[in-house]
């Protein structure tokens, strides 16, 4: 049978946390969470936009239970606020989408830390935020964190050397792949480590095949082909709204579409390369990570 939201459980009493929910494929995430009766918390960036989203999702649903929490995944200083907000207000955490991104900016900028934009924010901006929130996430049954990656993934390659892009010239689609590598690496090591400690939580990832998204702004030849090959945000966000929801989803799994290159069709389980499945690069990155900012997990 092919799988649609048709077939997402019941999400009443759920909270889930969708960052990056002002549009594209996470606004569509949080609309159909929020149409299936869960709680959700759009964590974006901007004010202006997340309540321009909050506007769509209620004039579509009236009764959706949905608020907006400040958060910028290039700030540390932001995601601690974020998190320490959210664990004084939620008693659970039933699924945490990290979905926010940056996509090949023309030219090498650095997050308020430091970091290579990208890979401070697809990459350690989520690793810090998932680790912020993880004893809630931990603690409340039957809870997932999903990790969004990208096809580009096949095409990263992890420099321990040069993270940054100090030291090298900055090529924006090799750090991009660089970022969505490391989303497949945490995503993996998560799941390792979460069965390792007995813990229930589930970590998967997905990814959107090529859909039409404000993501893609720097991208000329999205622009030029995505009337042709694009998907609509509503489907590209099938993988995502899977991973999160399928009753049926086991720890470590990934997901997109089934079409050719798994540039379009129904969200399945799919491959990853063989780079991601690197277990020695997965464990340092993750203590890399952690180095970088500071923030470390507890009880993992």
């Amino acid at each position: 049978m092919t799988w649609n939201v048709d077939q997402i459980p019941n999400q009443d009493g759920r909270v889930a946390i969708v960052t990056g929910a002002n549009s594209g494929i996470g606004l569509v995430a949080a609309q159909t969470l929020a149409d299936k009766g869960a709680r959700v918390i759009l964590a974006c960036r901007s004010e202006e936009r997340a309540k321009s989203a909050l506007s769509v999702i209620r004039e579509a649903n009236p009764n959706a239970e949905v608020e907006y929490q400040n958060l910028d995944l290039a700030s540390l200083e932001s995601i601690q606020a974020f998190a320490a907000k959210i664990l004084e207000t939620e008693e659970r955490l039933d699924l945490l989408i990290n979905n926010a991104g940056v996509m090949m900016p023309p030219k090498r900028s650095e997050t308020a830390d430091g970091f290579e934009l990208q890979f401070g924010v697809n990459h350690l901006g989520h690793q810090a935020l998932t680790a912020l929130l993880f004893e809630r996430i931990n603690a409340t049954p039957g809870s997932r964190i999903v990790n969004v990656a990208s096809q580009a993934h096949r095409g990263g390659k992890i420099d321990f050397a040069d993270l940054q892009w100090q030291a090298r010239g900055y090529k924006k689609m090799a750090s991009y792949g660089q970022s969505k590598l490391a989303n497949l690496l945490f995503t993996f090591e998560l799941d390792r480590r979460l069965k390792a400690s007995g813990s229930e939580t589930k970590s998967v990832a997905a990814h959107p095949g090529w859909t039409a998204t404000d993501l893609q702004r720097h991208s000329f030849s999205a622009r030029v082909f995505n009337p042709l090959l694009a998907m609509k945000p509503e489907q590209g966000a099938l993988p995502t709204l899977r991973a999160a929801t399928d009753p049926e989803v086991k720890g470590g799994e990934y997901f997109g579409p089934c079409g050719m290159l798994e540039i379009r069709g129904n969200p399945v389980e799919v491959g990853s390369s063989k780079r991601a499945r690197d277990t020695d690069s997965a464990a340092k990155l993750w203590q890399v990570s952690e180095e970088l900012t500071g923030v470390r997990f507890k009880r993992l």
